[in-house]
C-alpha cells in the first residue's frame, strides 16, 4: 500500500504530504496514526525548523472519508489497532511553526486541519466548505472555537451553518488565511516562505511565541503583558539573542541553535 502521508526535507524544512490522491486525500485513521507520528518526529528533530502541509492531486483533504464514514453508520466499522487519541489539532500543541499549504478541496475535518496550523496559505481556486451542517454533523474538532476567532461570529456562523463552498480567494478576503495565490505558485510561495523562517527565525523564539499567541486568548492585556516581560528576562539568558544580535550588526543569516528537545 502506498504510505497515506509522504515526508520529505529540504533546508529545514519538513512537507508533509497528504497521499490518497485518488480519494482527494480523504481522512483516514491509517492516514491519522502517520500523519500524527510524523508531526511528533519532526518535533523531536533537531534538523526539522518548520513544517508544511499539503495535498496530492487536486485535494489537500476532503474530509472523513464516506466509505468510513458510512460503515460507522451501518455498525459495520473496525478500527485497525487502538483508539488514536491525538488530534486534528496537534499542530497547535508543537514548538515548530506548520503551515498548511491548502492545494484544493477543504472540507469538514480537512478543514479543521488546515486550520490548525499556524499560518494557512491556498490556492485561489481552492475549493473549501465546512459541509458538517449538510452532513447532519456539527461543528467537530474543535472548529466552533477557532473559527470565531479567526474572523468573527458572524462570518463563522455563516460558514458553518449554510456549509457553503467558497473559493481560496474569499477564504483569504474573509481573513481565513494569511496568503491566496494561483495554484501553480502555491508551493512554491509557501516553501519559499518556509525557508525564510528556518534561516532567519530563531526557533526558540518561534516556539516561545506560538505559546504567547495561544495562552493570550484568554489573558487581559495586563495579563499579557506581564508573561511578556518574565518571558522576556528568560530570553535575554539564552544564546539567541547574542547571536541574533551579532548577525544583523555583521549583516550575515544567523546561526541559530535547533530548538532543544522537550
Amino acid at each position: 500500500m502506498a504510505d497515506p502521508v509522504l515526508s520529505a526535507i529540504d533546508e529545514g524544512v519538513l512537507t508533509l504530504t497528504f497521499n490518497r490522491p485518488d480519494r482527494l486525500n480523504a481522512w483516514t485513521d491509517a492516514m491519522g496514526r502517520r500523519y500524527f507520528d510524523l508531526l511528533a518526529e519532526a518535533d523531536r528533530d533537531p534538523a526539522v525548523r518548520v513544517v508544511v502541509v499539503t495535498g496530492a492531486g487536486r485535494g489537500f483533504c476532503a474530509g472523513a472519508d464516506f466509505e468510513d464514514l458510512t460503515a460507522v453508520l451501518d455498525g459495520s466499522y473496525r478500527r485497525e489497532g487502538e483508539p488514536d487519541r491525538r488530534s486534528v489539532t496537534l499542530p497547535a500543541t508543537l514548538g515548530k511553526p506548520v503551515i498548511a499549504a491548502v492545494n484544493g478541496a477543504c472540507a469538514g475535518l480537512g478543514m479543521v486541519c488546515a486550520l490548525a496550523c499556524d499560518l494557512v496559505f491556498t490556492a485561489d481556486e481552492a475549493k473549501w466548505t465546512t459541509a458538517f451542517a449538510r452532513r447532519g454533523l456539527i461543528a467537530e474538532y474543535g472548529l466552533s472555537w477557532i473559527l470565531p476567532r479567526l474572523i468573527g461570529q458572524a462570518r463563522a456562523m455563516d460558514l458553518l451553518l449554510s456549509g457553503r463552498t467558497f473559493t481560496g480567494v474569499e477564504a483569504y478576503e474573509l481573513g481565513l488565511v494569511s496568503r491566496s495565490v494561483p495554484g501553480e505558485s502555491l508551493l512554491a510561495e509557501t516553501a519559499a516562505y518556509a525557508r525564510e523562517l528556518a534561516l532567519h527565525s530563531s526557533p526558540t523564539s518561534m516556539a516561545v511565541m506560538k505559546r504567547q499567541v495561544r495562552g493570550d486568548w484568554n489573558r487581559t492585556l495586563e495579563e499579557a503583558e506581564a508573561a511578556a516581560v518574565r518571558l522576556m528576562t528568560e530570553s535575554f539568558g539564552r544564546p539567541d539573542v547574542t547571536e541574533g544580535v551579532a548577525a544583523f550588526l555583521e549583516r550575515r543569516a544567523p546561526r541559530f541553535p535547533p530548538l532543544p528537545r522537550s
